[in-house]
């Protein structure tokens, strides 16, 4: 390529007007050669023009090219900028989507009713989960006494569930309910002793069988009545189709499914109750199985109805474990 600058457009006009000067005069009778010599130089000029023009042209197609490629950067700039600054807002990770909006998931209590959020807290995303309401002194003799060994437990078992060694007779008048008491394997429940304070808890006074109307005796064989504590994860499982999250116990078809993560954490309002939430627990679900719905609070200061959703809040009623109490 040529290193001689291109003629300004000022000499462009120039040449262009020695042009015309020298073909009229080549016409008015001066040389053939001047008159030649005049056109080509006009010919040398008019391809300087183009030239220039299409040098004009490609510098403008640079131009607007490189604006394209400013404002692609630029964008770019800003996405990348905007993902940090999510990703800040998110724990630091720049692979969440959206942002959740309180209400629209939650965790339900599966007691038949999948409608209101758990208050309970939220489940722990490593391999055991501590029993952080529970206090120092976690486990106490009412925790012993259901069976509970440890303050954490694990999302999963083993995926085993086994009835519990033992049978009894109905104790009372009424009608006998034949009851099988299981356990997940890998929980830090002492079986025995669950199986015993579900019994015990059934066979009350204050509970199903009041006034003779039914007793329950345990067996390991076919049961009118089976209630499995298992891990969430596996609880979860057991209760479909009612959505749980392994937080919450259910009550479905023969079956009374227990949630090691209540049984051993229980609610905050029971936090210094655990006895009588665990209880409850028991017989909310086993009243579920017995075909019993929801009731709801009476009013505040009265006692809670056993079939009133007291894991989501007593609502200003009284904690009740038992169906007469």
């Amino acid at each position: 390529m040529s290193s001689r600058p291109y003629p300004s457009r000022r000499q462009i006009r120039q040449q262009e007007r020695a042009g015309e000067w020298s073909r009229s005069a080549d016409a008015g009778g001066r040389s053939p050669g001047a008159g030649r010599a005049s056109w080509d130089q006009e010919q040398q000029a008019a391809t300087r023009r183009r030239r220039v023009r299409g040098g004009s042209r490609g510098r403008v197609r640079r131009t607007r090219a490189h604006r394209s490629a400013g404002l692609v950067l630029a964008a770019a700039g800003l996405l990348g900028t905007c993902s940090v600054v999510w990703a800040a807002l998110n724990g630091g990770n720049p692979s969440v989507t959206a942002m959740h909006t309180p209400g629209t998931t939650t965790s339900v209590e599966s007691e038949g009713d999948p409608s209101e959020p758990d208050p309970g807290p939220a489940r722990s995303t490593g391999t055991k989960t501590p029993a952080s309401r529970a206090g120092a002194s976690f486990p106490m003799a009412v925790d012993k006494a259901a069976g509970v060994l440890s303050k954490t437990f694990p999302q999963t078992g083993t995926g085993k569930i086994a009835s519990v060694a033992g049978t009894a007779a109905a104790p009372g008048p009424g009608p006998v309910k034949k009851v099988r008491v299981e356990v997940e394997g890998g929980l830090p429940i002492k079986s025995t002793l669950f199986a015993s304070y579900v019994m015990k808890t059934l066979n009350d006074s204050r509970g199903w069988g009041h006034g003779g109307k039914m007793t329950f005796a345990r067996t390991t064989g076919s049961a009118d009545i089976v209630v499995t504590l298992a891990s969430p994860k596996t609880s979860e499982k057991l209760c479909k189709p009612l959505e749980t999250g392994g937080t919450l116990s259910c009550g479905i078809g023969s079956r009374a499914v227990l949630t090691v993560y209540r049984w051993v954490l229980t609610t905050p309002e029971f936090s210094d109750t655990r006895e009588k939430y665990r209880q409850y627990l028991i017989n909310h679900e086993v009243g579920h199985v017995l075909g019993h719905g929801h009731e709801q609070c009476a009013g505040k200061g009265r006692l809670a109805p056993v079939m009133m959703q007291q894991t989501k809040g007593l609502k200003g009623c009284l904690a009740n474990p038992w169906p007469n109490p």
